[in-house]
């Protein structure tokens, strides 16, 4: 322990040559100021946009090719799921299959919407990698509208463990986001 350096030492003397501007707190890299890189917690919120971007994009390509067939391949998915999981997620199943239903009578107007979603999926991921401000925001509000519909819906609705899921994960999200948000001053 007699070689760890005291709290008062600084990098480098003045006396070895270097400027007073080299010895100055707020450029030193251990100093504990205002950090310009994400928190690891805003790098998990980035890669999870990332996943739900890819996600997405896979979804787009499905549908890309099984526009045409796309009925028999949802009675075979259904059926194959109801086979290995039985009711397991089963409303959402449905829901899964009525969308897509619908996107195979306008897939390219589907697709558009997709790639949009996706976009912004990476472009938020981006920003919060890269610690820009408006990314906060944006996760902030994103996330924090839909908690308000994903209540209502929990309680109108027969309960639904991933409807909770999807509500208890926006509401970690906002509150990792929000808490980063006033780290930095933004609040």
């Amino acid at each position: 322990m007699a070689n760890l350096p005291r709290q008062d030492d600084s990098l480098e003397s003045s006396s070895e040559g270097n400027s007073s501007k080299d010895n100055h707190p707020s450029l030193d890299p251990r100093h504990n100021g205002p950090r310009t890189t994400s928190s690891e917690s805003i790098k998990a919120v980035a890669i999870y946009e990332v996943v739900k971007g890819i996600g997405a994009l896979l979804g787009a390509l499905a549908l890309w090719s099984w526009h045409t067939d796309l009925e028999h391949w949802l009675i075979t998915a259904t059926a194959s799921w109801q086979q290995v999981f039985g009711q397991l997620l089963a409303p959402q199943v449905d829901s899964a299959v009525r969308i897509a239903q619908m996107a195979s009578k306008n897939w390219s107007v589907f697709l558009l919407l997709i790639f949009a979603y996706a976009s912004l999926r990476f472009v938020e991921a981006y920003g919060l990698w890269q610690d820009k401000t408006w990314a906060y925001w944006f996760g902030v509000l994103g996330y924090g509208i839909f908690i308000p519909i994903e209540l209502y819906y929990l309680i109108v609705s027969p309960f639904d463990w991933f409807k909770l899921a999807i509500l208890v994960s926006n509401i970690i999200i906002v509150i990792v986001v929000y808490r980063n948000m006033k780290r930095k001053g933004l609040i």
